[in-house]
């Protein structure tokens, strides 16, 4: 990986959005809802005041609007604030 969040932040490859429901049914593109899970891909140092608890293999959960989306390599990830994270599963 290229690239290294700084202070308390943590890059998340955002978990796979389903593509079927229970019922079999196909879920189009422009339904899926965004995925609230992901790997914490790399993570950064901490802050003075706030150490960096979150490490590189953690499962995550996350708010609905946390992060900001790039894009590495040809895959989308997102890189948030430590804060942003509600749950290690």
């Amino acid at each position: 990986m290229s690239i290294k969040p700084l202070a308390d932040r943590v890059l998340v490859k955002p978990a796979v959005a389903e593509e079927k429901t229970q019922g079999g049914i196909i879920i189009p593109d422009s339904a899926k809802e965004k995925p609230l899970k992901g790997e914490i891909v790399a993570a950064g140092n901490g802050t003075k005041d706030e150490e960096m608890v979150l490490k590189k293999g953690d499962q995550v959960l996350y708010g609905k609007y946390a992060g900001t989306e790039i894009e590495l390599e040809g895959e989308k990830f997102l890189i948030m604030r430590q804060s942003d994270v509600l749950a290690i599963i």
